[in-house]
């Protein structure tokens, strides 16, 4: 029987959900028998590949990048589970949101910069007008809160993905106790 195919990815977040699934410790053994990790912050893989069993997506919709990153995962993956709040609500990478992007940079790039007060024009991507969540840009077949959830509950997630059952989330977030 061959592997599972898994892959992380890391859009507009702070990388907690990423830390919470190295968190899983002595699992990650047990993970590494039934799935091949082939895209990852992880890993150096350069292109998102094809037919990708499951995609863990951490993180908002906030830039253009992100939004041509989660389209091809998408368009590559057989289950995407929206991993953490930030995926799940937009979250903390939503406070921005109330501001506007043109006040968010100015703000960061000349109000608060000690040298070369200026806004860049190349090599950031384009924010988009508001950080949203990842449904509603492509298909989430899992949600997965937490802020970051725990390594338990993302073991569960994937434990019960690869056995080839849909997980119910409720036993394992704070909105199902």
């Amino acid at each position: 029987m061959s592997k599972a195919r898994l892959a992380t990815i890391w859009l507009d977040g702070c990388s907690g959900c990423h830390m919470s699934f190295l968190d899983m410790d002595e699992h990650l053994v047990t993970l590494s028998e039934q799935a091949d990790l082939v895209y990852s912050p992880y890993v150096d893989t350069k292109e998102f590949p094809k037919n990708v069993d499951i995609t863990l997506v951490e993180g908002a919709i906030g830039n253009t990048e992100d939004l041509e990153k989660v389209r091809k995962v998408r368009a590559n993956t057989r289950i995407l589970v929206s991993l953490g709040d930030c995926a799940v609500t937009g979250n903390v990478s939503s406070m921005r949101n109330t501001f506007g992007v043109e006040r968010v940079l100015k703000h960061a790039y000349e109000e608060t910069a000690t040298l070369n007060a200026q806004i860049p024009k190349i090599d950031i991507p384009l924010l988009l007008e508001r950080a949203r969540p990842i449904h509603e840009f492509v298909t989430v077949d899992v949600f997965v809160p937490g802020c970051p959830p725990d390594a338990p509950t993302i073991a569960y997630c994937l434990d019960e993905l690869l056995a080839g059952r849909t997980p119910d989330m409720n036993k394992y977030t704070r909105f199902g106790k």
